[in-house]
């Protein structure tokens, strides 16, 4: 039984400076490097695919920081839907079309 998984993630650093930018960099190049879909926004990283597969990049990634000894802080959301797939794709198309039916 598969279990497609679509998460949205954000792995910070905490006490590193003012500017994140330059180390989250490295942990989305992680995630992107993982081949799984994802999509990133200013907020967060969304992955989609197994749970095993999308919790192991996620891991992956922490500990790029923790490795480091860096401090990191971790906010997650799963939305688990069983027999669905491309949700990532699938919930912005349906949003968009209920937006223009609105009209």
């Amino acid at each position: 039984f598969e279990m497609n998984t679509l998460v949205a993630v954000c792995i910070a650093p905490s006490g590193t400076g003012d500017e994140y930018a330059p180390l989250v960099a490295e942990v989305v190049k992680i995630i992107r490097d993982s081949g799984l879909s994802c999509h990133t926004y200013s907020m967060f990283t969304e992955i989609e695919g197994e749970w095993d597969d999308v919790m192991a990049v996620v891991k992956k990634a922490t500990q790029h920081f923790t490795d480091k000894g860096i401090r990191t802080s971790v906010v997650l959301k799963a939305d688990i839907r069983p027999g669905y797939t491309n949700m990532m794709n699938g919930k912005m198309e349906r949003l968009e079309e209920a937006i223009n039916q609105k009209g």
